[in-house]
């Protein structure tokens, strides 16, 4: 009996080996494919990723971005977004064949997708959103039969959607917006029962929306339309037809996005059945007739744009709505603005994958300063190096949309030397498959003027102070700008927000004044108080600069602004803020100039 068993033992040992043999090759190969990856791929960032990547570093699982199983030590996860990643994505990393998630988000990679990626039969998650790649959708990541994210946004893939995509039956999200993509929505997609988000929005796609997308139960997002579909967004493309009644069986649908097509025939009566549907926009089709009573069903409906359509009509009576943002005109014949005519007339528009490009992803180290909604950020365009400064407005910021609103509406008005110069604007959906606004200016290259006359006492390089001839040109800047506004813009402008955060400095230091984000446009007649506005809820300003009067609830006028540049001025020739600590009590900045044993200088 003994020596049955040490024969068995002994016909084991060789099976054994070869399985070890076999394991040890297979996780040989990783290594391979890992170094073959950063071979095709570098880094621009200081601090690079893959430089802890070679043999004498140690085992390629302790690799920055890198993550193994913890039973055979296969590489199961390569995650490395916004490292700036430039080259092209080796075919080798189709040997990685124990991959789940492959997550190369917010690069500069380009080239074309590697069909080997197909070979990733256990892969869950690809993300190469915000890259450059080209060409078209290899046909064979059919074969990753267990994918549940597929992002490919924001990139220049070109040719049509592949039929077999409608083979992913496990895919929840899948986002292929702002492509160069052309053809029809494959009908096949309507097979794709956990969908759950899909964007399609921002391609050339034309044709009409396949009746069997209706069916996917679980749909939130129909940047298109799906059942168990969340969110569906087809916008900006040439999908054109009806709107088919199926769109009414997304049950969970929360977000429809089919504007900028040329979209024919009424509004769904169906659409009453999306009892959660709480953004609609349609805007910019060609829809006609009458606006249906079945939209004022809609109980949690918040945002509606029914815009540069033939419609006609008026919102049901029982359409309750705590916001509505939209609705500017429902006739085609004599429309206006959706937001501002700064965004559909003056400016050509840019692409948010540009944006987060040009930011590293909107990177901590492109930021220049943040306000009450939003941030600054330092952005470069990769086509002809062009330097701007981005405002990101925060849109879960209550009142950041109406103020983005109205910065559009003032900056479309000015034009003048002394005021920042805005280039264009960005209002866009992001990788994520929210809303995104953002205004871009022109770049000061040093600075506000808060940063000079209050310097961080942290920074590396400290600036030189500003000599009395830049402070006096400065200041005429200053008061050149609000007498434009005041004076000689129809109806004239008031600032309402006059400080040194908000007062840019150009490289030969010449002034802009810049965030109209609370502006007032007042009636024609400067001096004439504004009875009916919203700018007496509320102080508008910030403390230490507002006006005294606005305190007491006294309307917005010309005199408020220059109440703030009195202050302004007196800061700037005396080196103290009006939030310093030393004033206080009964002692302000604008009474200290008569207190002649106080010790001023900046």
């Amino acid at each position: 009996m003994a020596t049955r068993s040490v024969k068995m033992l002994l016909l084991l040992v060789p099976f054994s080996m070869s399985i070890w043999n076999l394991a040890a090759g297979q996780a040989n190969d990783d290594e391979v494919a890992l170094l073959a990856f950063k071979a095709a791929a570098t880094s621009g960032s200081s601090d690079d990723p893959l430089a802890s990547w070679n043999r004498s570093t140690g085992q390629y699982c302790s690799w920055e971005g890198v993550r193994c199983g913890g039973r055979h030590r296969r590489v199961v996860e390569l995650s490395l977004p916004s490292h700036g990643l430039t080259g092209f994505l080796s075919p080798a990393v189709g040997n990685l064949s124990s991959l789940r998630v492959l997550n190369l988000t917010t690069n500069r990679l380009s080239g074309a997708i590697p069909a080997s990626l197909g070979r990733l039969r256990h892969l869950r998650a690809l993300n190469l959103s915000l890259n450059g790649f080209s060409g078209e959708l290899p046909a064979n990541l059919t074969s990753c039969t267990r994918l549940a994210v597929l992002g490919l946004q924001s990139n220049q893939l070109h040719g049509r959607i592949p039929s077999d995509l409608g083979k992913l039956t496990r895919l929840e999200t899948l986002i292929l917006w702002q492509n160069r993509l052309t053809g029809a929505i494959p009908a096949t997609l309507g097979n794709m029962s956990s969908l759950g988000f899909l964007s399609l929005a921002f391609n050339q796609l034309e044709g009409t929306i396949p009746p069997g997308l209706g069916g996917i139960a679980g749909l939130h997002k129909l940047d298109l339309a799906f059942a168990s579909l969340n969110n569906l967004v087809l916008s900006g493309n040439q999908l054109s037809g009806e709107i088919p009644d199926s769109i009414g069986d997304c049950a969970v649908l929360q977000g429809l996005w089919l504007d900028h097509n040329s979209f024919e025939g009424s509004i769904p009566q169906s659409l009453n059945k999306i009892k959660g549907l709480s953004t609609l926009n349609l805007s910019l089709n060609k829809l006609y007739g009458a606006i249906p009573d079945a939209i004022g069903g809609i109980h949690n409906l918040g945002q509606l744009n029914l815009a540069y359509n033939n419609l006609s009509g008026t919102i049901p009576t029982t359409f309750i709505i705590a916001i509505v943002q939209f609705i500017k005109k429902k006739s085609r014949g004599n429309h206006g603005p959706i937001l501002s005519p700064v965004i559909e007339e003056q400016y050509e528009r840019v692409s948010y994958h540009a944006l987060a490009n040009g930011t590293n992803g909107f990177s901590e180290a492109n930021l220049l300063g943040k306000g009450s909604f939003g941030a600054v950020y330092k952005c470069t365009f990769a086509d002809d190096e062009t330097i701007a400064a981005v405002k990101v407005f925060n849109l879960q910021q209550p009142g950041s949309t109406r103020t983005f609103v109205a910065e559009c509406e003032a900056l479309r008005r000015v034009r003048h030397r002394c005021l920042v110069k805005i280039i264009t604007c960005c209002s866009s959906i992001n990788h994520q498959g929210q809303e995104f606004k953002a205004l871009i200016f022109e770049f000061m290259s040093n600075g506000s003027l808060n940063d000079w006359l209050h310097p961080k006492s942290d920074l590396l390089t400290p600036r030189n102070t500003l000599s009395l001839e830049q402070r006096l040109n400065i200041a005429t800047n200053i008061m050149d700008a609000l007498d434009y506004l005041h004076y000689h813009c129809e109806p004239p402008i008031a600032h309402c927000d006059l400080k040194p955060s908000n007062i840019l400095l150009a490289e030969d230091m010449s002034a802009r004044v810049g965030d109209f984000g609370i502006s007032q446009i007042l009636p024609e007649s400067a001096s004439k108080i504004l009875q009916n506005s919203n700018s007496t809820i509320g102080i508008r300003g910030s403390i230490g600069y507002v006006a005294p009067e606005y305190g007491e609830g006294s309307a917005v006028s010309t005199t408020g602004d220059v109440y703030s540049l009195g202050i302004l001025l007196l800061e700037m020739f005396t080196g103290r803020s009006p939030t310093d600590d030393m004033f206080g009590d009964m002692l302000d900045l604008h009474k200290c100039h008569t207190r002649p044993n106080l010790e001023f200088g900046p």
